[in-house]
């Protein structure tokens, strides 16, 4: 649904196909997502996000970039339910980012459990039988 006349620019890097949908309403359907994003070009695919920690967000999948760039250009604060949208496009390389460091953190767990190493500075003096006096 981009104008013809667009589709020779060139676009800026961050530009892509998926977009990623903050600030939701809880309760939107997917049939509502449709209805709003529909209406800049052909939509590939919606995903509400449904556990706890996903609740409120969404992405949305494209079937032309220009589609897209047009719908994160429209509706970027557009009001839903009272709460206004935050329209980004999806950026794969800061989602690996995010899970390689938890993958990180879940290694560096590890390995203080299986070296006996803890982060508690009291917890590591009374293993070492060391016992700061305290004032009353």
């Amino acid at each position: 649904m981009a104008s013809r006349q667009n589709r020779g620019a060139k676009l800026p890097p961050e530009v892509n196909r998926i977009l990623y949908i903050k600030n939701l309403p809880f309760k939107i359907t997917t049939e509502e997502m449709y209805e709003i994003f529909g209406k800049f070009g052909a939509v590939r695919q919606i995903r509400v996000g449904n556990t706890a920690d996903t609740r409120g967000t969404a992405f949305v999948v494209y079937e032309d970039i220009f589609d897209a760039k047009t719908a994160c250009e429209h509706l970027s604060g557009y009001n839903v339910s009272n709460r206004y949208l935050v329209v980004l496009y999806y950026q794969a390389t800061k989602a690996w980012k995010r899970m390689d460091t938890e993958k990180a953190r879940a290694k560096l767990e590890d390995i203080k459990e299986r070296y006996g190493i803890g982060g508690d500075i009291d917890k590591e003096k009374e293993k070492m039988g060391l016992f700061t006096p305290r004032r009353n």
